[in-house]
């Protein structure tokens, strides 16, 4: 069964890296805008608690899924991440990871959520508009053209 739980720094450091290269090296744009390596070198980071974390899809030790929240202000808060590998797509883990991501946002307060999302990512498009993410005005830069804002109240 899998289970949806905190990433816990530095025990599952090097689970949340390996996944997030892989989200990188399969994203269909170039990610290096970002600034990922200074990223990775001070995790947690931005997605420190108590107004951030790093969700983790995690079956018997198997990481199937990640997904983080970071703070924007104190009413904005930013999913960032969502990532399921392709042995575990299909059976929900992407749904199961940003309701539970949504609930972690509520909790701590935050008023809205945002998210960036490339065109060519349909599923994950498709999966937003289901939980009534509708579009929003820019949070961060993105140069990728065809990328999106998305909000979510909550």
């Amino acid at each position: 069964m899998t289970i949806i739980r905190y990433a816990i720094f530095p025990d599952d450091t090097a689970s949340v890296l390996s996944i997030w290269r892989e989200f990188i090296a399969n994203s269909p744009v170039n990610l290096d805008y970002q600034g990922n390596d200074t990223e990775f070198a001070n995790l947690p980071g931005k997605y420190a608690a108590p107004k951030g974390c790093v969700l983790l899809a995690d079956r018997d030790g198997e990481i199937e899924g990640c997904i983080a929240l970071r703070e924007v202000s104190t009413a904005i808060c930013e999913m960032k991440r969502l990532y399921v590998r392709p042995s575990a797509r299909g059976s929900n883990v992407g749904q199961k990871l940003v309701e539970r991501l949504i609930a972690e946002a509520r909790g701590v307060g935050y008023r809205e959520m945002r998210l960036d999302v490339q065109e060519k990512s349909v599923s994950a498009r498709k999966l937003y508009a289901a939980f009534g993410f509708v579009p929003a005005e820019p949070i961060s830069f993105n140069p990728v053209p065809g990328a999106s804002f998305l909000g979510l109240h909550l």
